[in-house]
């Protein structure tokens, strides 16, 4: 399965290049792309340079006639001697523009350079995981209203505690990619090129350049920047301030943590000791090489395994902000090549992925109605609790009571016998004594024992509806 650079299965891939991530954030990320954008900058440079009088109009008429001509092959050959991939690749520009060529780059760090392309590919990027998060979102709005009055068992501790619904479960999620979301959208809006500031950041070279021309160094940034589409940080050194990946990973590995709660969840409720939920499986679909009846939750696992490792990569950053010394040092070059794309990735295929699952998410309504049937009484016993308080009764003397008898109950039921608890409290003469049997009896029926979950699980669907459209 070779590829058109000439790459295969024979050599090491990364999982990004072929399994992971969706296509256009491949795009984005490609070496193709960087360098179309690494010349969008140069262009832009020539052109507020232009302005200035020191480049001709002809030139940049040359150099926007040949801005998409990239030749991955030459600048590969160029690399291979110099050890310098922008500089390859300004060389292999210059190549191919006889008239533009010489004008290239004028009084430009590498930084300026790509620095600015790089604010552009990581708006492009948080594009792409906000529409993710946007489909995704109205994916599980569609989930919480359609299971927004379905009880079932709630847990706590990893134990049986009062019920809930199916819907406001779905709502808990929804709400935190919400909130991811939105920090999606802020983080992108504040990303900033690191403008035209030359080798540490002081614009000299600039200043330099354009004395006598009548134009500062500041309008020069500003042309560039305009052109752009971007803004520029106020201050920079030989870079723009690491920060800003940090910032853009920590909105990253936010939307890891929401999506990884939602896919452990989703494993636990298909166990089998549950199983009352359960991601989709295909008619042809292996679950396990050894054993054929195996049903394993895939891609729930892929997500909680990818965002495990995105979780990690804001520490990454933070050493590349934290620990770059005065003006700058390269030790933040290598480690972005991975991580950035990295991170988009694997959230970019946790997001693909989630979506489908919880589009097809499989609920067994018999295994919900077991499970509450099982624990319910227990879950109830609050209810019993409260009526009892409120009829009149001793509240600490009843909850004694009723613990002792719960606890009896529930190591009948460990012993194969049937759940006696109803009947247990109904023949509790103290207990009878405050509320009739049949009123016992009806409190400890848990399936209407869900205060308002359906009403805020239907406002958080529409909450969700309502920000989504909102923004269009």
């Amino acid at each position: 399965m070779a590829s058109e650079t000439g790459f295969s299965h024979e050599t090491y891939l990364s999982s990004f290049t072929w399994r992971y991530g969706s296509e256009a954030m491949r795009r984005v990320w490609s070496v193709a792309h960087q360098r179309r954008l690494w010349r969008q900058v140069w262009v832009a440079l020539a052109e507020a340079q232009a302005a200035a009088g020191l480049v001709r109009a002809e030139q940049v008429a040359d150099l926007r006639a040949h801005a998409d001509a990239i030749d991955l092959a030459r600048a590969a050959v160029i690399e291979a001697e110099i050890h310098h991939d922008l500089m390859a690749e300004l060389r292999t520009f210059a190549e191919q523009c006889p008239s533009g060529g010489g004008v290239l780059h004028l009084g430009a760090t590498s930084a300026d350079v790509q620095d600015n392309a790089d604010a552009l590919r990581l708006r492009q990027a948080l594009d792409l995981i906000e529409d993710g998060l946007r489909d995704l979102l109205l994916v599980l709005a569609d989930g919480i209203e359609r299971w927004a009055d379905t009880p079932c068992m709630g847990f706590t501790h990893l134990q049986p505690a009062e019920p809930t619904t199916i819907g406001y479960r779905l709502a808990q999620y929804g709400q935190d990619l919400l909130e991811d979301w939105q920090t999606v959208r802020r983080v992108r809006a504040s990303v900033r090129g690191k403008g035209l500031k030359g080798a540490v950041g002081t614009r000299a070279s600039y200043a330099e350049l354009l004395d006598g021309t009548g134009m500062p160094a500041s309008e020069l940034e500003a042309r560039v920047m305009d052109a752009l589409g971007l803004s520029a940080f106020a201050v920079a050194t030989q870079t723009s301030p690491r920060k800003q990946d940090w910032r853009v990973l920590c909105a990253l590995a936010g939307v890891a943590a929401s999506l990884h709660k939602l896919m452990l969840d989703l494993r636990l409720l298909q166990s089998p000791l549950a199983g009352e939920w359960g991601e989709p499986f295909g008619a042809a679909q292996v679950g396990s090489s050894a054993m054929p009846f195996k049903r394993n939750p895939v891609q729930a696992e892929k997500i909680d395994s990818l965002a495990r490792w995105v979780a990690g990569l804001p520490r990454v950053a933070w050493d590349n902000a934290a620990l770059s010394a005065l003006e700058r040092t390269l030790d933040d070059s290598a480690n972005r090549r991975l991580v950035l794309p990295g991170a988009f990735l694997a959230v970019d295929e946790m997001l693909l992925t989630a979506r489908r699952v919880i589009r097809d998410l499989r609920v067994d309504k018999a295994a919900v109605v077991r499970t509450l049937a099982r624990f319910g009484t227990f879950a109830a016993i609050e209810r019993v609790l409260m009526a009892l308080g409120r009829a009149g009764a001793d509240r600490q003397a009843m909850h004694e009571r009723l613990r002792r008898h719960s606890l009896a109950a529930w190591q009948a039921i460990e012993a194969g016998e049937p759940d006696s608890l109803p009947e247990r409290l109904a023949a509790d003469e103290v207990i009878t004594a405050y509320l009739a049997p049949d009123v016992v009896r009806q409190l400890l029926d848990a399936r209407s024992y869900v205060g308002d979950a359906p009403d805020l699980a239907r406002g958080l669907a529409a909450r969700i509806r309502q920000a989504l459209d909102e923004s269009s």
